[in-house]
Protein backbone atom coordinates (compact mmCIF):
# COMPACT_ATOMS: atom_id res chain seq x y z
CA UNK A 1 0.00 0.00 0.00
CA UNK A 2 2.92 2.31 0.73
CA UNK A 3 4.21 1.78 -2.81
CA UNK A 4 0.78 2.65 -4.23
CA UNK A 5 0.55 5.75 -2.06
CA UNK A 6 3.99 6.87 -3.23
CA UNK A 7 2.96 6.25 -6.85
CA UNK A 8 -0.25 8.24 -6.53
CA UNK A 9 1.50 11.04 -4.65
CA UNK A 10 4.10 11.35 -7.41
CA UNK A 11 1.43 11.32 -10.12
CA UNK A 12 -0.66 13.91 -8.29
CA UNK A 13 2.37 16.15 -7.94
CA UNK A 14 3.02 15.99 -11.71
CA UNK A 15 -0.62 16.81 -12.48
CA UNK A 16 -0.54 19.66 -9.97
CA UNK A 17 2.55 21.05 -11.71
CA UNK A 18 0.77 20.89 -15.06
CA UNK A 19 -2.31 22.67 -13.75
CA UNK A 20 -0.25 25.32 -12.00
CA UNK A 21 1.83 25.94 -15.13
CA UNK A 22 -1.30 26.14 -17.30
CA UNK A 23 -2.89 28.61 -14.88
CA UNK A 24 0.26 30.75 -14.89
CA UNK A 25 0.42 30.71 -18.69
CA UNK A 26 -3.23 31.79 -18.88
CA UNK A 27 -2.83 34.50 -16.25
CA UNK A 28 -5.19 32.68 -13.90
CA UNK A 29 -4.86 31.93 -10.21
CA UNK A 30 -4.31 28.28 -9.30
CA UNK A 31 -7.36 28.48 -7.04
CA UNK A 32 -9.55 29.08 -10.09
CA UNK A 33 -9.24 25.44 -11.24
CA UNK A 34 -10.50 22.41 -9.29
CA UNK A 35 -9.01 18.97 -9.94
CA UNK A 36 -11.50 16.09 -10.12
CA UNK A 37 -9.82 12.69 -10.08
CA UNK A 38 -11.71 10.15 -12.18
CA UNK A 39 -11.48 6.91 -10.18
CA UNK A 40 -13.46 4.61 -12.49
CA UNK A 41 -12.21 0.97 -12.59
CA UNK A 42 -9.98 1.62 -9.57
CA UNK A 43 -10.74 0.27 -6.08
CA UNK A 44 -12.01 2.07 -3.00
CA UNK A 45 -8.55 1.66 -1.50
CA UNK A 46 -7.19 4.07 -4.12
CA UNK A 47 -9.96 6.55 -3.33
CA UNK A 48 -8.99 6.37 0.33
CA UNK A 49 -5.33 7.03 -0.51
CA UNK A 50 -6.29 9.96 -2.72
CA UNK A 51 -8.29 11.43 0.14
CA UNK A 52 -5.27 11.08 2.43
CA UNK A 53 -3.25 12.95 -0.20
CA UNK A 54 -5.66 15.86 -0.18
CA UNK A 55 -7.98 15.08 -3.11
CA UNK A 56 -11.49 16.33 -2.40
CA UNK A 57 -13.31 15.67 -5.70
CA UNK A 58 -13.65 12.24 -7.34
CA UNK A 59 -15.68 11.09 -10.34
CA UNK A 60 -17.24 7.87 -11.55
CA UNK A 61 -19.04 6.94 -14.76
CA UNK A 62 -20.77 3.61 -13.99
CA UNK A 63 -23.28 3.28 -11.18
CA UNK A 64 -22.64 -0.44 -10.61
CA UNK A 65 -19.03 0.39 -9.75
CA UNK A 66 -19.61 3.76 -8.12
CA UNK A 67 -22.39 2.89 -5.67
CA UNK A 68 -20.48 0.31 -3.58
CA UNK A 69 -17.29 2.40 -3.78
CA UNK A 70 -19.06 5.52 -2.54
CA UNK A 71 -20.65 3.52 0.28
CA UNK A 72 -17.27 2.12 1.34
CA UNK A 73 -15.80 5.63 1.33
CA UNK A 74 -18.75 7.44 2.89
CA UNK A 75 -16.65 8.51 5.87
CA UNK A 76 -14.29 10.54 3.68
CA UNK A 77 -14.62 14.31 3.04
CA UNK A 78 -15.25 13.87 -0.68
CA UNK A 79 -17.49 15.41 -3.31
CA UNK A 80 -18.67 12.70 -5.71
CA UNK A 81 -19.27 13.55 -9.36
CA UNK A 82 -21.14 11.27 -11.76
CA UNK A 83 -19.77 11.85 -15.27
CA UNK A 84 -21.08 8.96 -17.37
CA UNK A 85 -24.15 8.62 -19.54
CA UNK A 86 -26.95 8.02 -17.07
CA UNK A 87 -29.97 5.81 -17.70
CA UNK A 88 -33.13 6.71 -15.83
CA UNK A 89 -33.29 3.28 -14.14
CA UNK A 90 -29.99 4.10 -12.37
CA UNK A 91 -31.07 7.54 -11.15
CA UNK A 92 -32.37 6.42 -7.75
CA UNK A 93 -29.02 4.84 -6.90
CA UNK A 94 -26.94 7.72 -8.24
CA UNK A 95 -29.04 10.29 -6.39
CA UNK A 96 -28.10 8.53 -3.16
CA UNK A 97 -24.37 9.28 -3.34
CA UNK A 98 -23.56 11.73 -6.13
CA UNK A 99 -23.19 15.36 -5.16
CA UNK A 100 -22.96 16.53 -8.77
CA UNK A 101 -24.27 14.89 -11.95
CA UNK A 102 -22.23 16.25 -14.86
CA UNK A 103 -24.04 14.41 -17.65
CA UNK A 104 -27.54 15.91 -17.70
CA UNK A 105 -28.64 15.93 -21.33
CA UNK A 106 -32.39 15.32 -21.65
CA UNK A 107 -35.73 16.22 -20.13
CA UNK A 108 -36.57 12.74 -18.84
CA UNK A 109 -33.32 12.61 -16.90
CA UNK A 110 -34.05 15.95 -15.25
CA UNK A 111 -37.49 14.74 -14.18
CA UNK A 112 -36.08 11.51 -12.77
CA UNK A 113 -33.22 13.24 -10.95
CA UNK A 114 -35.60 15.75 -9.40
CA UNK A 115 -37.95 13.03 -8.19
CA UNK A 116 -35.18 10.98 -6.59
CA UNK A 117 -33.40 13.99 -5.09
CA UNK A 118 -36.61 15.03 -3.37
CA UNK A 119 -37.23 11.46 -2.20
CA UNK A 120 -33.71 11.27 -0.75
CA UNK A 121 -34.00 14.77 0.73
CA UNK A 122 -30.83 15.83 -1.05
CA UNK A 123 -29.85 18.65 -3.41
CA UNK A 124 -28.03 17.51 -6.53
CA UNK A 125 -25.79 19.81 -8.49
CA UNK A 126 -26.34 19.41 -12.25
CA UNK A 127 -24.19 20.25 -15.24
CA UNK A 128 -25.66 20.31 -18.72
CA UNK A 129 -23.48 18.06 -20.88
CA UNK A 130 -22.91 19.82 -24.19
CA UNK A 131 -22.28 17.79 -27.35
CA UNK A 132 -20.06 19.83 -29.65
CA UNK A 133 -20.17 17.06 -32.26
CA UNK A 134 -23.94 17.38 -32.63
CA UNK A 135 -26.08 19.53 -34.86
CA UNK A 136 -28.29 22.17 -33.32
CA UNK A 137 -30.93 19.64 -32.27
CA UNK A 138 -29.14 16.28 -32.28
CA UNK A 139 -27.34 14.34 -29.55
CA UNK A 140 -23.64 13.63 -29.45
CA UNK A 141 -21.97 10.26 -29.93
CA UNK A 142 -20.95 10.22 -26.27
CA UNK A 143 -24.11 11.82 -24.93
CA UNK A 144 -24.84 15.47 -24.46
CA UNK A 145 -27.30 17.98 -25.79
CA UNK A 146 -26.58 20.16 -28.81
CA UNK A 147 -25.78 23.81 -28.10
CA UNK A 148 -29.23 24.81 -29.29
CA UNK A 149 -30.84 22.74 -26.52
CA UNK A 150 -28.94 24.20 -23.57
CA UNK A 151 -31.31 27.05 -22.71
CA UNK A 152 -34.46 24.94 -22.48
CA UNK A 153 -32.77 22.17 -20.50
CA UNK A 154 -31.07 24.64 -18.15
CA UNK A 155 -34.38 26.33 -17.39
CA UNK A 156 -35.89 22.93 -16.63
CA UNK A 157 -33.08 22.03 -14.21
CA UNK A 158 -33.22 25.45 -12.53
CA UNK A 159 -36.93 25.05 -11.86
CA UNK A 160 -36.81 21.43 -10.71
CA UNK A 161 -37.17 20.65 -6.98
CA UNK A 162 -34.06 19.09 -5.46
CA UNK A 163 -31.77 20.16 -8.30
CA UNK A 164 -29.25 23.00 -8.59
CA UNK A 165 -28.00 24.23 -11.95
CA UNK A 166 -24.22 24.47 -11.62
CA UNK A 167 -23.04 24.97 -15.21
CA UNK A 168 -21.81 23.12 -18.28
CA UNK A 169 -19.64 20.11 -19.12
CA UNK A 170 -18.22 18.74 -22.34
CA UNK A 171 -15.96 15.97 -23.63
CA UNK A 172 -13.62 16.93 -26.45
CA UNK A 173 -15.41 15.56 -29.55
CA UNK A 174 -13.92 12.85 -31.75
CA UNK A 175 -15.83 13.91 -34.85
CA UNK A 176 -17.13 17.10 -36.42
CA UNK A 177 -15.57 20.53 -36.72
CA UNK A 178 -13.93 20.38 -33.28
CA UNK A 179 -12.30 16.95 -33.65
CA UNK A 180 -8.64 17.14 -32.57
CA UNK A 181 -9.15 20.86 -31.93
CA UNK A 182 -9.59 20.76 -28.17
CA UNK A 183 -8.69 24.39 -27.57
CA UNK A 184 -11.39 25.58 -29.96
CA UNK A 185 -13.89 23.14 -28.46
CA UNK A 186 -13.29 24.37 -24.93
CA UNK A 187 -13.41 28.02 -26.04
CA UNK A 188 -16.77 27.30 -27.61
CA UNK A 189 -17.95 25.82 -24.31
CA UNK A 190 -16.83 28.98 -22.52
CA UNK A 191 -18.84 31.09 -24.97
CA UNK A 192 -21.89 28.95 -24.23
CA UNK A 193 -21.23 29.35 -20.50
CA UNK A 194 -21.21 33.12 -20.88
CA UNK A 195 -24.63 32.98 -22.53
CA UNK A 196 -25.97 30.60 -19.85
CA UNK A 197 -24.80 32.86 -17.01
CA UNK A 198 -26.80 35.77 -18.36
CA UNK A 199 -29.95 33.90 -17.37
CA UNK A 200 -28.45 31.83 -14.53
CA UNK A 201 -25.58 33.80 -12.94
CA UNK A 202 -24.77 31.13 -10.35
CA UNK A 203 -24.26 28.43 -13.01
CA UNK A 204 -20.59 29.27 -13.39
CA UNK A 205 -18.99 25.82 -13.32
CA UNK A 206 -17.30 24.73 -16.55
CA UNK A 207 -16.03 21.14 -16.55
CA UNK A 208 -13.69 20.37 -19.45
CA UNK A 209 -10.36 18.74 -20.11
CA UNK A 210 -8.89 15.40 -19.15
CA UNK A 211 -5.41 13.91 -18.80
CA UNK A 212 -4.36 14.63 -22.39
CA UNK A 213 -5.83 18.11 -22.79
CA UNK A 214 -6.13 19.74 -19.39
CA UNK A 215 -3.82 22.58 -20.47
CA UNK A 216 -6.13 23.53 -23.32
CA UNK A 217 -9.11 23.47 -20.95
CA UNK A 218 -7.38 25.71 -18.40
CA UNK A 219 -6.31 28.11 -21.16
CA UNK A 220 -9.92 28.35 -22.35
CA UNK A 221 -11.20 29.10 -18.84
CA UNK A 222 -12.45 25.79 -17.43
CA UNK A 223 -13.15 25.81 -13.70
CA UNK A 224 -12.86 22.03 -13.29
CA UNK A 225 -10.68 19.43 -15.02
CA UNK A 226 -11.37 15.67 -14.89
CA UNK A 227 -8.13 13.69 -14.70
CA UNK A 228 -7.93 9.92 -14.42
CA UNK A 229 -5.06 8.20 -16.22
CA UNK A 230 -2.44 10.82 -15.34
CA UNK A 231 -3.13 10.25 -11.65
CA UNK A 232 -4.10 6.57 -11.39
CA UNK A 233 -2.31 5.04 -14.35
CA UNK A 234 -3.45 3.34 -17.54
CA UNK A 235 -6.62 1.37 -16.91
CA UNK A 236 -6.70 -2.38 -17.55
CA UNK A 237 -10.31 -2.23 -18.71
CA UNK A 238 -12.33 0.77 -19.75
CA UNK A 239 -16.03 0.87 -18.99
Amino acid sequence: MTDRKDELAANLAKVEERIAAACAAAGRGRDEVTLIVVTKTYPASDVRILSELGVRHVAENRDQDAAPKAAECSDLPLTWHFVGQLQTNKVRSVAGYADVVQSVDRDRLVTALSREAVRAERELGCLIQVALDAGESARGERGGVAPGGIEELADLVAGAPGLRLDGLMTVAPLTGEYARRQQMAFERLMDLSTVLRRAHPAANMVSAGMSADLEEAVAAGATHVRVGTAVLGVRAGLG
